[in-house]
């Protein structure tokens, strides 16, 4: 006589932020090749914050669909932000305001940059964010995200018509303004590069008209 067994079924947890952990906790190690990445949707990554798996706190964003880790902020880093925001607030014509890390919802991504000079009032964006065509300005502070504001950040700015971009480079001492980007081709990009040093007059560029300049010198830490 044969005995069978019957298995019970598995308990299944549901699914909490608490019971989500990294795949890969080294943050540092290689994704294999042989994986293929799954994009989400930004319906999809406003779900996952929606069902609190992600909070305001995490520090992630959405760039062309997947999840990239935000880098921490240092001193530096957080003092040009400041020094930045003020000097823009400052010149600003009535109409626009000045956001820091805050969420711009784009195609396939949204980015927090670290400044945005945005269309309209504040209250004006309590049922929805930002979108390119409200964008007259984004600005990245960039220390070890270099590379990464110079490329992946730069591609998705690009793609999405964002007509001045600043790379404030804290590396080197200097910004990067780019314009006249290519809109959504296979490659994104900004036809123009210019770069301005310490002593220079930065031109700051809202809606296609030059409304002051500021000294470099005076937006670095």
């Amino acid at each position: 006589m044969s005995i069978s067994t019957v298995l019970e079924p598995p308990v299944v947890e549901p699914l909490t932020r608490s019971t989500i952990e990294p795949l890969c906790p080294d943050s540092t190690a290689a994704i294999p090749d042989d994986l293929t990445l799954y994009r989400l949707s930004l319906a999809q990554y406003h779900a996952i914050a929606a069902a609190g798996i992600l909070n305001d706190d995490e520090p992630v964003e959405l760039l062309e669909g997947l999840l990239v880790q935000k880098m921490t902020k240092n001193p530096p880093h957080s003092v040009a932000t400041q020094l930045i925001q003020e000097a823009l607030r400052a010149m600003l014509p009535a109409g626009w305001h000045v956001p820091s890390q805050e969420p711009i919802t784009l195609l396939g991504s949204e980015p927090e940059p670290d400044l945005a000079v945005i269309r309209g009032g504040i209250r004006q964006y309590l049922d929805h964010r930002p979108s390119p065509q409200d964008v007259g300005l984004i600005v990245e502070v960039a220390d070890a995200t270099v590379r990464r504001d110079r490329g992946s950040k730069k591609g998705v700015y690009a793609r999405n018509s964002i007509a001045v971009y600043w790379v404030v480079n804290l590396v080197e001492n200097r910004i990067e303004v780019y314009t006249d980007p290519t809109g959504p081709v296979t490659k994104p990009d900004y036809r123009q590069r210019q770069v301005y040093g310490l002593s220079d007059m930065l031109p700051v560029v809202i809606g296609g008209q030059e409304i002051g300049r500021l000294v470099v010198r005076e937006l670095l830490p």
